[in-house]
């Protein structure tokens, strides 16, 4: 088996723990200040969280770059009207109102988290060749 675990480096870990978990209403499963392990509803790893400049990783040292270049966040999910109005509720700016992807004809919107990563959300699907 093959599995991918995304780690993204943030300024502050609890913070964006905090909403990951909000919006994606995940929990917190392992980790400190320096790191957090978010895993959804069926204990599957959603994301990690790592503190910008900890433990010498070659491409988390410098925070100044500019954040998340080459890197959309793609989360599929079942969840897309709910996890849509957890950040109407806590009044989070929306980078792309939810619409009709062309491409995967499913429905999607979009988000910057707090340390500016961007993040698209979109219906559950498989891919088709």
């Amino acid at each position: 088996m093959t599995k991918i675990d995304p780690i993204i480096a943030v300024k502050d870990v609890n913070e964006s723990s905090q909403w990951y978990q909000t919006v994606f209403g995940c929990k917190r499963t392992h980790g400190g200040d320096e790191f957090a392990v978010l895993e959804d509803e069926n204990n599957e790893t959603l994301i990690c969280l790592h503190k910008w400049g900890e433990h010498n990783h070659p491409t988390m040292t410098n925070p100044n770059i500019a954040i998340g270049n080459g890197l959309i966040l793609y989360f599929k999910t079942d969840s897309l009207e709910t996890i849509r109005e957890n950040i109407k509720k806590i009044d989070y700016p929306i980078a792309e109102e939810i619409h009709l992807n062309q491409n995967s004809t499913k429905k999607e919107f979009s988000v910057r988290d707090p340390d500016g990563y961007y993040i698209t959300i979109t219906e559950y699907h498989q891919y088709k060749g």
